[in-house]
């Protein structure tokens, strides 16, 4: 038997199947999506098994053996291969970088077997050479049997066939499986009764313990908790044979502790209803359609996707939901936590290695049938799927900015057709593709433009901060948003203020030469934080201590200009000095479940004031927010990306959404210092139609998607000369080898010149129909990998870019 194995070797030389025998011990084992350890020249790496074959073109008498295996249950399965391939061609990456995205963190590390006998077998069932093992704990390690004798894998293997042994695998790296201690108790009632009273006046704990035990075994952290006894008295019922204690493994649960209540479906609105009655029959056909939701912030489409997914799982069918951000998804969780239960499985980054590896495992053994979770979850590896959900579709963290470079949409897409169901895209603001293909009839388009109950969407108003400086305002707040402040601060009722930036201070400037503080390894200001006084690069991390005088001109008239949520949270105490305040941004949240903790805080008032980056902009929806400030609404309008309009609309739309979604009315103050731009204005209506068709023009004239696709090909390495000369070559050789109607700009630099002491160009091709398009640029990465491999030259493709800078 041969197996087809992709070697985890990132190299171009390498990304292609490899053959390799298979040893008669793993012949019932190995399956296809299983990873296997392989002798590749001098090495041993971990492979994938992409395909089992009887014969190969290869002299079997030159074919290498399979050393080991990895996995016991294929890792992946046989959609996800095929996916992985589509997923290679689409973004030009390796095939194996490919696979080992779809797997959690953990299972990309190194993994040891335990041979265990299986439930009521004892050692004495198993051939007299296996005996020994199994001797003192009914387990043994894979390395140990394989020591001993290779042979003897046949025998394992022989005994895993007849359910005497079971194999699992053990995490060589810090994520095992999590084991906790048991105890049971081995009388019978009446004889616990009787020993209890006999214990009473001698041992009055132990005798206490004893009445409290079931039959049902409980952990032993649990006994002690609820008895209030030492471990000593469990220790002694152990030793008089009146219990006995065990392992049991366990899964991390990153919800212990936490009480869901339950939810029921809740009355739909006629929106809602004919949304929910257009995806159903796809569900019920098997038949693959691609649906927008247009809907309004606070519209209730969360509603309809939970009652879609119901009629998903009702059918014996299977969900994956997608939401954009960490801080969005504890919300999320408690929705589908509340509505399903156990059903559903957490995958996000603000996991533990151990906790994703488990809630995957969850899905994979299919004891799961709803996954909730960041981008990564769209490979959940289900195998029946009903229903794909991608909340908040226009978000950019849906695109994966390093290899591979896949847009999540996409990849659900791909999956929909594989398994005939429905994808549903939902936001408020859609990104101009979404729409513009749900405009001619490519998706499905389901508006709802009625909030639930029929609450009014809030009063936006936008204040010019040009005219607040003419008249002597020099704070960072307008009139406008400081008395709406004060008055929501009377009646308790809660403010989120946005801003979207970081740190204290945007730059630091000497006011006598005009010096600006710099990384000296990438061409951006540093940004000051106040909290430890430190100026900091947000892109390599590099930070010095504050100058109190100009390193250039020895001048003390240093000074620390723009704001972040550091300086605003400063400025807020200085104001109103008896507002509590919650500040959300990447400072605060670096530690695990602080953003749930935070938000947590805030809906029980333990905060007058959220104040935030983006991470608050979406998904929050308290009862109690009646205001919403935005403090700088230009932020994001003025830098070299085609999408900033696009970007600002949304992001504004997203947060002034977070005001009056229940009850109480909603207000909006908007400060800006280009309030005449179009995106702001249309925020101020909550037009989006008109926005898009603004916005539509302006990507015609400049040839940019969805008019237009888009490649970007960026060039960087530690030499500037090296880096001109090859983004040339590209930008000559694309010229020559595409059609005439494909646009190709550069050689330029980019956007950020130079990042981490590495120059960087880049050129940019804009087509319409190219069919050549992925051969070129195939070509491009095989005549530059010898110098790639050699030196510190980097080429990376991405067919659909999100990121310009």
């Amino acid at each position: 038997m041969i197996a087809s194995v992709i070697v985890d070797v990132a190299s171009k030389q390498t990304n292609k199947a490899f053959d390799y025998l298979v040893p008669a011990p793993f012949i019932p084992t190995v399956k296809p999506g299983m990873r296997v350890i392989v002798p590749f020249g001098p090495r041993k790496v971990q492979g994938f098994v992409l395909a089992v074959k009887g014969d190969t073109d290869v002299d079997t008498s030159k074919l290498k053996a399979v050393e080991d295996l990895v996995d016991v249950k294929p890792a992946l399965t046989g959609e996800l291969l095929q996916l992985a391939e589509w997923l290679t061609n689409k973004t030009l990456c390796l095939q194996v970088i490919a696979l080992k995205s779809m797997l959690p963190a953990a299972m990309r590390a190194s993994y040891n077997k335990r041979i265990s006998l299986a439930e009521g077998v004892n050692e004495q069932d198993l051939p007299e050479e296996l005996k020994t093992f199994f001797h003192k704990n009914g387990s043994v390690m894979w390395d140990e049997v394989k020591k001993k004798s290779e042979t003897l894998l046949g025998a394992v293997q022989k005994e895993i066939k007849s359910g005497r042994l079971f194999v699992e695998p053990v995490v060589k790296s810090n994520e095992t499986k999590k084991k906790t201690n048991v105890v049971q108790r081995v009388l019978s009632t009446a004889e616990a009764n009787e020993h209890a009273e006999a214990l009473e006046k001698k041992a009055p704990k132990q005798s206490e313990v004893l009445r409290f035990m079931e039959e049902e075994p409980i952990a032993v952290a649990r006994l002690l908790e609820k008895t209030n006894v030492s471990s000593g008295t469990v220790k002694s019922l152990v030793s008089k044979g009146f219990l006995t204690q065990f392992e049991v493994e366990e899964y991390r649960d990153p919800y212990e502790g936490r009480d869901f209540g339950v939810s029921k479906a809740l009355p739909l609105m006629d929106q809602q209803k004919t949304a929910l009655e257009a995806i159903t029959p796809t569900v019920k056909e098997d038949r693959h359609e691609t649906f927008l939701v247009h809907g309004i912030t606070g519209s209730g489409k969360t509603e309809v996707y939970l009652q879609a997914i119901d009629y998903a799982l009702k059918k014996g069918r299977e969900a994956i939901v997608l939401v954009p951000e960490i801080s969005l998804t504890p919300q999320m969780v408690h929705r589908f936590k509340e509505r399903f239960g156990s059903e559903v499985a957490v995958l996000h980054s603000a996991l533990s290695k151990g906790e994703k590896y488990d809630e995957w495992r969850k899905i994979r053994d299919k004891e799961v049938t709803v996954a909730v979770g960041a981008r990564s979850a769209i490979f959940a590896p289900f195998e029946n799927l009903g229903m794909i959900i991608i909340d908040e579709e226009h978000e950019s963290s849906y695109k994966q900015e390093e290899a591979p470079r896949y847009h999540a949409r996409d990849v659900a897409i791909e999956r929909g057709k594989t398994y005939g169901c429905p994808v549903i895209l939902g936001s408020a603001t859609p990104s101009m593709e979404s729409f513009a293909r749900a405009k001619k009839g490519v998706y499905n388009l389901i508006t709802m433009d009625r909030r639930v109950n029929d609450v009014k969407l809030p009063h936006v108003d936008i204040v010019d901060m040009r005219d607040e400086l003419k008249s002597g305002n020099r704070s960072m707040f307008s009139v406008k948003l400081l008395d709406a402040m004060k008055d929501r601060l009377e009646k308790q009722e809660q403010i989120v203020l946005f801003l979207n930036r970081r740190g204290y201070s945007t730059f630091v400037l000497c006011r006598d030469c005009g010096y600006v503080a710099e990384c000296p390894h990438c061409d951006i200001s540093l940004t000051y934080h106040r909290s430890n006084q430190t100026c900091q690069c947000h892109y390599c991390g590099y930070q010095v201590t504050k100058p109190n005088r100009c390193p250039e001109c020895e001048s003390d008239h240093i000074r620390f200009f723009g704001s972040g949520t550091q300086k605003v949270e400063e400025e807020l105490k200085k104001v109103l000095p008896e507002a509590k305040v919650i500040r959300m941004d990447v400072d605060t949240t670096r530690r695990k479940g602080s953003h749930e903790k935070l938000l947590t805080a805030f809906e029980k008032g333990g905060g007058d004031i959220l104040l935030g980056t983006q991470m608050i902009a979406k998904g929050l929806d308290f009862p109690n927010i009646t205001l919403v400030g935005v403090l700088t609404a230009d932020t994001m309008l003025h830098i070299p990306d085609f999408r900033a309009s696009e970007k600002t609309f949304q992001l504004l739309t997203q947060v002034s959404g977070r005001a009056g979604r229940h009850k109480k009315p909603g207000e909006v103050v908007v400060q800006s210092y280009t309030p005449e731009h179009f995106s702001i204005q249309l925020v101020k209506e909550h037009d989006y139609l008109s926005f898009f068709n603004r916005e539509m023009y302006f990507r015609k004239q400049g040839e940019y998607p969805p008019y237009f696709f888009v490649t970007l090909i960026n060039v960087s390495a530690t030499e500037l000369t090296k880096v001109v000369s090859v983004t040339g070559k590209i930008a000559d050789y694309l010229r020559s080898s595409l059609s005439e109607t494909t646009i190709i700009h550069g050689p330029a630099t980019s956007a950020i010149p130079r990042i981490k002491d590495r120059y960087r160009y880049q050129c940019m091709i804009k087509y319409k129909n190219e069919p050549r398009i992925i051969h070129v640029l195939q070509e491009i990465l095989k005549t530059y990998q010898a110098e790639m491999s050699r030196t510190d030259l980097a080429i990376n493709i991405d067919t659909n870019p999100y990121m310009l800078m």
